[in-house]
């Protein structure tokens, strides 16, 4: 026997779901028939209304956020305002109030007490808390016999990254072997070989399943002529 039959393959068509043969005629045809038109026809359908789905979703995304600038804005401007008409508390005689940039507050020296133009409470060391006007300068006036020299801090102080800055800028750099040239090649680097690439090939699952029976089939179809091609004995 000089002559033999060779598989042409098969191509599986992701829209019909089914395999047809790899030769041009066969291609041709099958895109001519009126089922794969049908199902291109379903997935450029399907394919704009997934679109106009994201579209919706987007504007109604953008709308959203939109709303919640507009109240954040709105918020951020009636906090600012109220901040500005909280104005320092009312110097009477012995009481001048000074604007401590530090912590933001306004110290007075006479009595020791802090006021927050933010929440209108004052602050002294005498209860450790803050409290109404009446209450901080009652025992501001019980705890002390006279002017306030020495100031107490509320900032917190913050590290310094000047130090941080000037070390890191200290650190030498040294290359991992100095016996070797710069401008020298690496022995790896001219050695290395392309690894090639063994990705598998990524299917569908009908695609899995139309496989598995054409495998099965072939099985079949073996077994049933293995007597009649004489290779094996019964």
């Amino acid at each position: 026997m000089t002559e033999y039959w060779v598989s042409q393959g098969k191509k599986w068509c992701d829209l019909c779901k089914i395999f047809i043969n790899n030769s041009t005629s066969s291609i041709r045809n099958h895109e001519l028939g009126q089922r794969h038109k049908d199902n291109v026809t379903k997935r450029l359908s399907n394919m704009r209304d997934e679109k106009v789905a994201k579209d919706k979703q987007k504007k109604e995304t953008a709308r959203v956020l939109s709303q919640i600038e507009e109240k954040a804005t709105r918020s951020y401007q009636k906090d600012i305002s109220t901040a500005t008409s909280l104005a320092a508390p009312a110097s009477s005689e012995g009481t001048e109030w000074e604007h401590d940039t530090s912590s933001g507050y306004y110290y007075c020296k006479s009595n020791g007490c802090y006021y927050d133009p933010n929440s209108g409470f004052y602050y002294t060391d005498a209860l450790g808390k803050w409290v109404t006007q009446e209450e901080a300068f009652a025992a501001a006036a019980k705890h002390s016999s006279g002017p306030i020299q020495k100031k107490p801090m509320f900032a917190n102080a913050t590290p310094s990254l000047t130090s941080t800055s000037q070390n890191d800028s200290k650190v030498q750099r040294s290359t991992v072997n100095p016996t070797r040239s710069v401008n020298k090649p690496s022995s790896l680097a001219i050695n290395k070989r392309k690894r090639a690439d063994n990705k598998p090939k990524v299917i569908s699952e009908e695609e899995a399943a139309a496989l598995k029976a054409r495998e099965a089939a072939r099985k079949r179809v073996e077994e049933r002529e293995k007597t009649s091609l004489g290779l094996y004995k019964r």
